[in-house]
C-alpha cells in the first residue's frame, strides 16, 4: 500500500466511531422525527462527544443523508436477494417489497417524508438529496436489468422506470404510512397493479422455488 492510499483512508477508530454515531442516528432520529431529534441526543446515544461527531458529520443534515445513504444500500441489498432467492410470486414479492410498509419502515418514511420537505426549502440541501435519490435510481435500474430479457430492454429505458418506481413507492408509502383506514386496500390495489405493469415493461423475474418470503 502506498503513503498516499493510506493517507486517503481513515483512521479504524474514525470508521467506527462514525458506524456508532450511524446506529445510534438510525435508533433516535428514526424515532423521534428529523426536527425532535438533536445532535446531542444522537451522542448520547452513541457514547460520543460532540468533537467525535464533528469530525465525521458537518451537521445534522449531512448525517441524515448519510442515514438515507445507509438505509436505501440494506434495502437494495433485500431487494437483491429477493430477486436471486427462490420465490413463487416474484412479480407479486417484488411489487410488496418496494410498497409495504412494516412497523420499522414506517417511521423511516415519515423521516424521509419529514426531511423532503425541509429540503425543499434550502436549494442546497435539496441538491444533496437529488444526488441521493440519483444514486438509488441508478442502483435500482441496475438490479431490474438483470430481471429483464434482452428482447425487451429497447422498450422502457430501465432508468425511468426505476425512477417511476421510486416515485410511486414514495407516494403510496406516504398515503399508507398513517395506518389509518384505507391503507391496507391502498396498498394491495397498488400492488396488484404493478404486478401487471412489470411484465408490460419487460421486468419478469424468474420463477423459483417455494418460499416467496420477502425479507425486511
Amino acid at each position: 500500500m502506498s503513503t498516499s492510499d493510506a493517507a486517503a483512508r481513515p483512521p479504524r477508530r474514525r470508521v467506527h466511531t462514525r458506524a456508532r454515531l450511524l446506529e445510534a442516528a438510525g435508533r433516535v432520529i428514526v424515532e423521534r422525527g428529523y426536527a425532535q431529534a438533536t445532535i446531542e441526543d444522537v451522542c448520547a446515544a452513541a457514547g460520543y462527544t460532540r468533537g467525535a461527531f464533528y469530525s465525521n458529520f458537518a451537521g445534522k443534515d449531512d448525517l441524515v443523508l448519510a442515514l438515507f445513504d445507509h438505509h436505501a444500500a440494506n434495502r437494495l441489498d433485500q431487494l437483491e436477494r429477493l430477486l436471486d432467492g427462490p420465490s413463487q410470486d416474484r412479480l407479486g414479492g417484488l411489487a410488496r417489497s418496494l410498497l409495504e410498509v412494516d412497523p420499522v419502515e414506517r417511521n423511516w418514511i415519515l423521516l424521509f417524508l419529514e426531511f423532503r420537505v425541509h429540503a425543499a426549502r434550502d436549494p442546497q440541501l435539496a441538491a444533496r438529496l437529488h444526488e441521493h435519490d440519483r444514486a438509488v435510481t441508478d442502483a435500482l435500474a441496475g438490479l431490474l436489468e438483470r430481471s429483464r430479457p434482452e428482447s425487451a430492454r429497447s422498450a422502457v429505458p430501465l432508468r425511468s422506470v426505476a425512477a417511476t418506481l421510486l416515485a410511486v413507492r414514495e407516494g403510496i408509502l406516504a398515503r399508507t404510512a398513517g395506518e389509518g383506514p384505507g391503507a391496507r386496500e391502498a396498498l394491495d390495489d397498488a400492488v396488484r397493479t404493478l404486478s401487471v405493469v412489470l411484465p408490460q415493461l419487460g421486468i419478469t423475474p424468474a420463477p423459483g422455488g417455494p418460499d416467496g418470503t420477502v425479507p425486511h
